[in-house]
């Protein structure tokens, strides 16, 4: 069954699953104890960090393992809420992540400022710059949200820049990687600022990510209690899913994120030819920079559940936006914050691919769209 919601989760790659089990049969025990065999373990958990460190860059200290990027993002919000003055802001990329909006919005309320956006929704540095908006301060922005790649549309983020302008302004910084690890080169990503992932969306294990702490922060130590991770946070490390998730990166790393160039024609020829079939498709920010496998589109007609249950009947999986938000009522917040209207939005769908996905599976995608225009329609 051809599966199109890669940016939902990703099937367990098979390193990912080859280094689970041993690390299952070899290094079970509780890297706390203080027995040799939990010593070994600690070790070994140790060796995963330096691993991420070589990987992504910077201190092996600065890395933390979490059960994802819902709870790195809580995790930073709430160490933001605790340190910034009360009387300074947070700049907010509305596109985000439910994880990141949800906890963002209940910490600060009033004090969020949205940041501006082009009509692809790509963040605009020059009016942060420009506006001198960034610093301590009343009415300034202390500390910015900005992920590197959309979940939604697939939007690549200027993080590299926004890192630096935070660096400048001595501001803190937060980067959402979870959709860019694993499709692209990560190298150095969020700079100085933290960052947050999670091992699903790039071939590990799911209930596994990671937390690389801003630069010389100390700042999360005793946040939640218990002495795990040199204190940033509590509960007994499952080394395993986290040897798997180290594996699934350095594979992508190593061998796949350099393969996007036939990868983008593909998604390229599938917009083109699906938007000749179906008269009125559009595909959302279709001129941006954008992840090679990711495609957005506002169908003419129908609502966007019955294109994916019509879609599903055929063996097509495809989804209508981020999985962490199918189960509220209203649209999507990435198609309203790039103001689409609600009736528009409710007929929007994704289109998400794998580094498995063939030529083929996108023609036969094709197809299964162009037969199902008939019966939505109808």
């Amino acid at each position: 069954m051809p599966f199109f919601d890669h940016n939902a989760t990703t099937p367990l790659a098979t390193v990912a699953r080859d280094t689970w089990l041993r690390a299952q049969d070899e290094a079970w025990q509780n890297p706390s104890s203080a027995y040799r065999a939990g010593t070994q373990v600690k070790i070994r958990l140790d060796a995963a960090r330096e691993k991420f460190a070589i990987l992504l860059g910077d201190e092996a200290e600065r890395y933390v393992f979490t059960s994802g990027a819902t709870e790195g993002a809580n995790l930073v919000l709430a160490h933001w809420a605790r340190t910034l003055p009360e009387d300074s802001l947070i700049g907010l990329n509305p596109t985000e992540h439910p994880c990141v909006l949800a906890p963002a919005l209940a910490l600060f309320g009033s004090r969020v400022r949205w940041l501006s956006l082009d009509a692809a929704g790509v963040v605009d540095l020059a009016s942060l710059q420009r506006d001198n908006q960034l610093g301590y301060g009343a009415g300034r922005i202390a500390a910015v949200v900005v992920m590197a790649a959309n979940n939604v549309t697939g939007v690549l983020q200027p993080w590299a820049q926004m890192a630096e302008l935070c660096q400048r302004s001595g501001v803190a910084y937060l980067c959402d990687a979870s959709q860019w690890l694993g499709k692209l080169p990560s190298g150095g990503i969020g700079g100085e600022g933290f960052v947050i992932a999670s091992a699903h969306k790039f071939g590990g294990p799911k209930g596994v990510g990671l937390l690389k702490l801003a630069k010389q922060s100390e700042g999360l130590r005793g946040q939640l209690g218990g002495g795990q991770e040199r204190g940033h946070r509590g509960g007994t490390e499952d080394f395993p899913a986290i040897a798997a998730m180290g594996a699934a990166l350095a594979e992508a790393e190593q061998k796949k994120v350099f393969l996007e160039t036939d990868r983008l024609r593909w998604r390229d020829d599938f917009e083109r030819d699906l938007t000749l079939a179906i008269p009125g498709a559009r595909v959302v920010a279709g001129g941006a920079d954008r992840l090679w496998n990711t495609v957005a589109l506002i169908m003419p007609f129908g609502a966007n559940t019955r294109w994916v249950t019509r879609l599903d009947k055929r063996g097509v999986q495809i989804s209508t936006g981020s999985a962490c938000a199918s189960g509220k009522s209203g649209p999507s917040s990435v198609l309203s914050a790039l103001g689409f209207d609600v009736e528009s939005a409710q007929r929007g769908v994704r289109v998400s691919a794998g580094w498995a996905t063939s030529e083929q599976d996108w023609r036969e995608l094709l197809g299964a769209f162009t037969a199902v225009a008939v019966e939505v329609r109808e």
